[in-house]
C-alpha cells in the first residue's frame, strides 16, 4: 500500500473479471466499469486481468492486462495448482474436445510453458468467450494467474463470478494476498434447480476458500448462505448502482401515432423471465390493442419466445431486436413509454436504474436484488403474468402515477452511486488488510 494525500493508504488491486468496455457483452462488464473507476476516484490502483484484449486498446482509470498476452513459461507452472483444482472436475471439463490421451498431452504441453498452434511458446490461447468450452477457458485463465501474480505488486485479490475463481485462488497461492470473491450472479440464478454441477462445484469452492465475499444484494447473500453453506459473517452486502453518464439523453424520439411502447432489455434466457413478459403482454394487448411490446437481446430462449409469439397472435405487436449496444441500447430506452424486468431470479439488475435516467417508469421483479434500494417503483412476482400485466395497464393508463413514481424514483437514484459502493468494498479491502 502506498500513502495518499490525507494521510490513508492507496490499496493496489489485482482485479479479475471476464468483460470490460468496450470489452463486454453484458451487465457484468458495466459494474466492473463503475466499480473500478469509483475506486480508482478514491486513490486506489488497479490492474485489471481479461482473458483477452480484442482490438486497440483504449486509455482507461485501469490498467487493463491481456491474460492471453502473458508469457506461462516453466518456472511460473506451479505443480502446486493441481492442488488447487480437482484434476476430476479438470478431466470432465475439458470434453468433448479431448480424450484421455489428449488431454495428458495437454497437461504435459502446460508443464513446458504451452505452446500455439503456430509453434509460439509460453502462452496459452484463451479466447475469452462464453462458449461451450467454456469452463476450460476458466481452467486456461486460471494457469495464467500465477504468472501475472508472481510479476506484479499489489495488495489484494478482487475476482468477478465463477469465471475468475480458479485465477483468484491460485494468484492467492502464488502471492500470499487476501482474495476476495465479487458474486455478482450465481449458477442458480441462471439456471433454476437445474444446474450445471461442475459451474455449481466451483462456485462452491470460491466461496468457501475465498478469505472474504462481496454479494450484490441480500438476495444474493441469502443464496450464498442457504445454497453454499457460507458463514453470513463472511459475506458483505455492496450493492450496484448506475452511472450519471448512463442516463445522458442523446436522443429523442417521439413514438407517434399514439402507440405506447413497453420494453423488454437483457439476454433472452431462462433468468430473466421473457416467457413471463410474453404471457402478460398477450393480456394487455387485449385490452390495450394499441400498445407495442419490443424484446431486445438474445439468448437460448429467443427462438421459443418468437414461436410463443406467433402462437398467441400477437406478432403485429411484437418486435424483437436481437442483441443491441451502444447508442442501440441508448435509443430504445428514449423510444420507450415503460420498461418491465420479470427475471425469475436477478441477484441485481442495473437496467432498471439506467431505465429510470432515461426517465422511462419501470415494473420489476419482486425477486431481484435492486428491488431492495428501489421503494418507489412498482414491483411483481415474476410468476403472477396477471397482476404484471394490470400494472403495465395500469402504468399506461395513468401517466400522472407514473410521474409522480418518476420524481420519487429520481431522489432514490441519487443515493444510489459507484463512489459509495467503491467505500464500501474499501471498506473491506482495510479489513482484510488489517
Amino acid at each position: 500500500m502506498k500513502l495518499k494525500k490525507g494521510g490513508d493508504f492507496g490499496v493496489r488491486i489485482l482485479m479479475f473479471g471476464w468483460e470490460f468496455p468496450p470489452y463486454a457483452s453484458g451487465g457484468l462488464g458495466t459494474a466492473c466499469f463503475g466499480i473500478t473507476k469509483a475506486l480508482t476516484g478514491l486513490g486506489h490502483e488497479i490492474t485489471f486481468v481479461l482473458p483477452r484484449i480484442k482490438g486497440e486498446r483504449q486509455p482507461l482509470h485501469v490498467e487493463l492486462l491481456s491474460a492471453s498476452e502473458v508469457p506461462l513459461l516453466g518456472q511460473y507452472f506451479d505443480k502446486d495448482i493441481f492442488k488447487l483444482l480437482d484434476i476430476k472436475l479438470v478431466s470432465a471439463i475439458l470434453r468433448p474436445y479431448l480424450g484421455e490421451g489428449q488431454y495428458s498431452t495437454l497437461l504435459r504441453r502446460l508443464g513446458e510453458g504451452g505452446e500455439r498452434e503456430t509453434g509460439e511458446r509460453g502462452f496459452l490461447d484463451i479466447s475469452g468467450d462464453y462458449g461451450t468450452d467454456l469452463i476450460s477457458e476458466v481452467w486456461r485463465y486460471g494457469m495464467v494467474a500465477g504468472a501475472i501474480a508472481q510479476d506484479l505488486s499489489f495488495d489484494v485479490i478482487h475476482a468477478h463470478d465463477w469465471m475468475t475463481v480458479f485465477a483468484g485462488l491460485h494468484a492467492r497461492e502464488v502471492s500470499g494476498k487476501p482474495f476476495i470473491l465479487h458474486i455478482h450472479s450465481l449458477e442458480f440464478d441462471r439456471s433454476g434447480e437445474n444446474i450445471n454441477r461442475e459451474i455449481f462445484d466451483i462456485e462452491r469452492k470460491g466461496l468457501t476458500e475465498a478469505d472474504h465475499v462481496i454479494a450484490v444484494s441480500y438476495y444474493t447473500k441469502d443464496m450464498i448462505v442457504n445454497r453454499y453453506g457460507i458463514p453470513p459473517e463472511k459475506i458483505s452486502v455492496v450493492h450496484n448502482a448506475v452511472s450519471r453518464c448512463e442516463g445522458e439523453r442523446i436522443y429523442h424520439v417521439e413514438n407517434g401515432k399514439g402507440r405506447k411502447i413497453v420494453l423488454f432489455l437483457g439476454r433472452i434466457t431462462f433468468q430473466k423471465g421473457p416467457d413471463y413478459f410474453v404471457e402478460a403482454a398477450a393480456k394487455v394487448i387485449k385490452a390495450m390493442p394499441e400498445v407495442t411490446f419490443v424484446m431486445a437481446g438474445a439468448g437460448d430462449m429467443m427462438p421459443r419466445m418468437i414461436e410463443r409469439v406467433a402462437e398467441l397472435g400477437i406478432g403485429e405487436h411484437f418486435h424483437f431486436t436481437g442483441f443491441l449496444r451502444g447508442t442501440e441500447v441508448e435509443l430504445i430506452y428514449t423510444m420507450s413509454d415503460l420498461y418491465v424486468m420479470p427475471s425469475v431470479s436477478e441477484p441485481f439488475g442495473i437496467s432498471p436504474l439506467e431505465a429510470m435516467m432515461y426517465d422511462v417508469p419501470v415494473i420489476i421483479s419482486k425477486q431481484s436484488g435492486v428491488s431492495e434500494i428501489m421503494h418507489h417503483v412498482l414491483k411483481v412476482d415474476f410468476w403472477d403474468v396477471n397482476e404484471m400485466a394490470n400494472k403495465i395497464i395500469t402504468a399506461l393508463k395513468y401517466p400522472a402515477l407514473t410521474d409522480e413514481i418518476l420524481v420519487r424514483s429520481r431522489e432514490e437514484l441519487r443515493d444510489i452511486c459507484w463512489e459509495k459502493a467503491a467505500e464500501r468494498i474499501a471498506d473491506v479491502y482495510r479489513r482484510l488488510l488489517n
